[in-house]
Protein backbone atom coordinates (compact mmCIF):
# COMPACT_ATOMS: atom_id res chain seq x y z
CA UNK A 1 0.00 0.00 0.00
CA UNK A 2 1.03 3.61 -0.51
CA UNK A 3 2.06 5.97 2.27
CA UNK A 4 -1.21 7.82 1.73
CA UNK A 5 -3.26 4.65 2.24
CA UNK A 6 -1.22 3.70 5.30
CA UNK A 7 -1.79 7.12 6.87
CA UNK A 8 -5.53 6.91 6.24
CA UNK A 9 -5.66 3.49 7.94
CA UNK A 10 -3.48 4.73 10.82
CA UNK A 11 -5.71 7.74 11.44
CA UNK A 12 -8.83 5.59 11.45
CA UNK A 13 -7.23 3.30 14.04
CA UNK A 14 -6.26 6.30 16.17
CA UNK A 15 -9.79 7.69 15.92
CA UNK A 16 -11.37 4.40 16.98
CA UNK A 17 -8.95 3.88 19.85
CA UNK A 18 -9.36 7.44 21.13
CA UNK A 19 -13.15 7.11 21.00
CA UNK A 20 -13.02 3.91 23.07
CA UNK A 21 -11.31 5.74 25.94
CA UNK A 22 -13.16 9.03 25.42
CA UNK A 23 -10.15 10.96 24.24
CA UNK A 24 -9.83 13.55 21.50
CA UNK A 25 -7.86 12.02 18.62
CA UNK A 26 -6.66 15.48 17.61
CA UNK A 27 -4.61 15.62 20.82
CA UNK A 28 -2.48 12.64 19.71
CA UNK A 29 0.51 13.66 17.59
CA UNK A 30 2.02 11.33 15.01
CA UNK A 31 5.79 11.26 14.73
CA UNK A 32 6.57 9.59 11.40
CA UNK A 33 9.79 7.64 12.00
CA UNK A 34 11.61 7.67 8.68
CA UNK A 35 14.66 5.57 9.57
CA UNK A 36 15.99 3.94 6.34
CA UNK A 37 13.19 5.45 4.23
CA UNK A 38 14.10 7.98 1.50
CA UNK A 39 13.21 11.64 1.31
CA UNK A 40 10.60 10.78 -1.33
CA UNK A 41 8.62 8.84 1.28
CA UNK A 42 8.77 11.82 3.62
CA UNK A 43 7.54 14.06 0.81
CA UNK A 44 4.51 11.80 0.36
CA UNK A 45 3.82 11.83 4.11
CA UNK A 46 4.01 15.63 4.18
CA UNK A 47 1.46 15.82 1.37
CA UNK A 48 -0.89 13.78 3.59
CA UNK A 49 -0.58 16.16 6.54
CA UNK A 50 2.29 14.64 8.52
CA UNK A 51 4.05 17.46 10.38
CA UNK A 52 6.68 15.71 12.52
CA UNK A 53 9.46 13.45 11.24
CA UNK A 54 11.46 11.28 13.63
CA UNK A 55 14.95 10.08 12.84
CA UNK A 56 17.25 7.65 14.65
CA UNK A 57 20.58 8.71 13.18
CA UNK A 58 21.96 12.21 12.87
CA UNK A 59 23.84 11.70 9.60
CA UNK A 60 20.84 10.15 7.87
CA UNK A 61 18.67 13.01 9.08
CA UNK A 62 21.13 15.60 7.75
CA UNK A 63 20.99 14.08 4.26
CA UNK A 64 17.19 14.17 4.21
CA UNK A 65 17.06 17.64 5.77
CA UNK A 66 19.03 18.98 2.82
CA UNK A 67 16.09 17.96 0.61
CA UNK A 68 13.10 18.49 2.93
CA UNK A 69 14.26 21.41 5.05
CA UNK A 70 11.93 23.06 7.54
CA UNK A 71 8.66 22.02 5.93
CA UNK A 72 8.32 19.63 8.88
CA UNK A 73 9.49 19.55 12.47
CA UNK A 74 12.33 17.09 13.12
CA UNK A 75 12.60 14.96 16.27
CA UNK A 76 15.59 12.87 17.32
CA UNK A 77 14.10 9.60 18.55
CA UNK A 78 17.18 7.36 18.59
CA UNK A 79 20.13 7.22 20.93
CA UNK A 80 22.13 10.44 20.62
CA UNK A 81 25.88 10.25 21.08
CA UNK A 82 27.54 13.27 22.63
CA UNK A 83 29.86 13.72 19.64
CA UNK A 84 26.77 14.15 17.41
CA UNK A 85 25.08 16.84 19.51
CA UNK A 86 26.51 19.80 17.61
CA UNK A 87 25.11 18.53 14.30
CA UNK A 88 21.85 17.35 15.85
CA UNK A 89 21.07 20.82 17.18
CA UNK A 90 21.18 22.21 13.63
CA UNK A 91 18.21 20.07 12.63
CA UNK A 92 16.13 18.76 15.48
CA UNK A 93 13.49 20.78 17.28
CA UNK A 94 13.14 18.09 19.95
CA UNK A 95 15.49 15.50 21.42
CA UNK A 96 13.23 12.67 22.59
CA UNK A 97 16.10 10.52 23.83
CA UNK A 98 17.76 12.48 26.64
CA UNK A 99 19.10 9.62 28.73
CA UNK A 100 22.15 10.76 30.69
CA UNK A 101 23.66 13.69 32.56
CA UNK A 102 26.62 13.63 30.17
CA UNK A 103 24.32 14.12 27.18
CA UNK A 104 22.41 16.88 28.98
CA UNK A 105 25.67 18.68 29.76
CA UNK A 106 26.74 18.48 26.12
CA UNK A 107 23.42 19.89 24.89
CA UNK A 108 23.67 22.67 27.46
CA UNK A 109 27.20 23.45 26.27
CA UNK A 110 26.40 23.43 22.54
CA UNK A 111 22.95 25.01 22.39
CA UNK A 112 22.38 28.72 21.81
CA UNK A 113 18.64 28.63 22.53
CA UNK A 114 16.32 26.43 24.56
CA UNK A 115 16.07 22.87 23.27
CA UNK A 116 12.87 20.92 23.88
CA UNK A 117 13.74 17.48 25.27
CA UNK A 118 12.05 14.37 26.60
CA UNK A 119 13.66 12.21 29.25
CA UNK A 120 13.97 8.66 27.93
CA UNK A 121 13.03 6.05 30.54
CA UNK A 122 13.80 2.34 30.30
CA UNK A 123 10.50 1.14 31.73
CA UNK A 124 10.95 -2.47 30.54
CA UNK A 125 14.29 -2.96 32.27
CA UNK A 126 15.80 -4.57 29.17
CA UNK A 127 19.59 -4.31 29.02
CA UNK A 128 19.45 -3.75 25.26
CA UNK A 129 17.53 -0.49 25.67
CA UNK A 130 18.78 2.98 26.50
CA UNK A 131 17.08 5.22 29.03
CA UNK A 132 17.13 6.04 32.71
CA UNK A 133 15.84 3.65 35.32
CA UNK A 134 12.41 4.80 36.54
CA UNK A 135 13.93 5.14 40.02
CA UNK A 136 16.43 7.73 38.77
CA UNK A 137 14.11 10.05 36.85
CA UNK A 138 13.17 12.49 39.62
CA UNK A 139 16.77 12.96 40.75
CA UNK A 140 17.94 13.30 37.15
CA UNK A 141 15.48 16.08 36.48
CA UNK A 142 16.58 17.77 39.69
CA UNK A 143 20.17 17.73 38.46
CA UNK A 144 19.36 19.44 35.14
CA UNK A 145 16.35 21.64 35.90
CA UNK A 146 18.58 24.70 36.26
CA UNK A 147 20.18 24.22 32.83
CA UNK A 148 19.34 27.31 30.76
CA UNK A 149 19.21 25.59 27.38
CA UNK A 150 17.24 22.42 28.19
CA UNK A 151 13.46 22.52 28.31
CA UNK A 152 12.05 19.21 29.53
CA UNK A 153 8.63 18.75 27.97
CA UNK A 154 7.88 15.26 29.21
CA UNK A 155 8.94 11.63 29.02
CA UNK A 156 9.56 8.96 26.40
CA UNK A 157 9.72 5.18 26.56
CA UNK A 158 9.82 2.11 24.33
CA UNK A 159 7.70 -0.94 25.08
CA UNK A 160 9.35 -4.35 25.59
CA UNK A 161 10.80 -6.17 22.62
CA UNK A 162 8.14 -8.86 22.76
CA UNK A 163 5.35 -6.29 22.30
CA UNK A 164 5.56 -7.01 18.57
CA UNK A 165 3.81 -10.31 19.31
CA UNK A 166 1.90 -9.14 22.38
CA UNK A 167 1.00 -5.42 22.43
CA UNK A 168 -0.53 -5.83 25.90
CA UNK A 169 2.99 -6.45 27.21
CA UNK A 170 3.62 -2.73 26.86
CA UNK A 171 0.77 -1.65 29.11
CA UNK A 172 2.71 -1.83 32.38
CA UNK A 173 5.60 0.12 30.83
CA UNK A 174 3.24 2.87 29.74
CA UNK A 175 1.57 3.01 33.14
CA UNK A 176 4.98 3.38 34.78
CA UNK A 177 5.76 6.33 32.50
CA UNK A 178 2.43 8.02 33.18
CA UNK A 179 3.00 7.58 36.92
CA UNK A 180 6.42 9.21 36.60
CA UNK A 181 4.86 12.11 34.74
CA UNK A 182 2.47 12.64 37.64
CA UNK A 183 5.27 12.34 40.22
CA UNK A 184 7.43 14.89 38.41
CA UNK A 185 4.58 17.35 38.12
CA UNK A 186 3.82 17.05 41.81
CA UNK A 187 7.43 17.16 42.98
CA UNK A 188 8.49 20.14 40.87
CA UNK A 189 5.15 21.95 40.64
CA UNK A 190 5.14 22.29 36.86
CA UNK A 191 3.55 20.38 33.97
CA UNK A 192 5.38 17.82 31.85
CA UNK A 193 2.75 17.63 29.11
CA UNK A 194 4.20 15.12 26.65
CA UNK A 195 4.13 11.34 26.97
CA UNK A 196 5.84 9.90 23.90
CA UNK A 197 5.00 6.22 23.95
CA UNK A 198 3.67 3.71 21.48
CA UNK A 199 5.01 2.49 18.17
CA UNK A 200 3.55 0.45 15.31
CA UNK A 201 3.10 -2.68 17.44
CA UNK A 202 1.56 -1.08 20.53
CA UNK A 203 0.36 2.48 19.84
CA UNK A 204 -3.28 1.66 20.59
CA UNK A 205 -2.36 0.40 24.07
CA UNK A 206 -0.28 3.56 24.50
CA UNK A 207 -3.21 5.80 23.58
CA UNK A 208 -5.38 3.94 26.09
CA UNK A 209 -2.73 4.66 28.74
CA UNK A 210 -2.47 8.38 27.99
CA UNK A 211 0.08 8.79 25.21
CA UNK A 212 -0.20 12.04 23.29
CA UNK A 213 2.72 11.36 20.93
CA UNK A 214 3.14 8.08 19.04
CA UNK A 215 6.21 7.19 16.98
CA UNK A 216 5.16 5.29 13.87
CA UNK A 217 7.44 3.86 11.19
CA UNK A 218 6.34 0.56 9.65
CA UNK A 219 2.59 1.22 9.84
CA UNK A 220 3.13 4.48 7.97
CA UNK A 221 5.99 3.87 5.53
CA UNK A 222 5.72 0.09 5.17
CA UNK A 223 8.19 -2.71 6.05
CA UNK A 224 11.85 -1.81 6.30
CA UNK A 225 14.32 -3.69 4.13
Amino acid sequence: MSVKENIEILRRRIDRCAARVQRNADEIQIVAVAKTFPAASIEEAISCGIAIIGENRVQEAIEKYRIIGDRVTWHMVGHLQTNKVKDALKIFSMIQSLDSLRLAQEIEKRANTKVDCLIEVNTSGESTKFGLSPNDVLDFYGSICAFRHINIQGLMTIGPGWAVEDPEASRLCFRILRGLQEELAQEYDRPFPILSMGMTSDFEVAIEEGSDMIRIGTALFGPRT
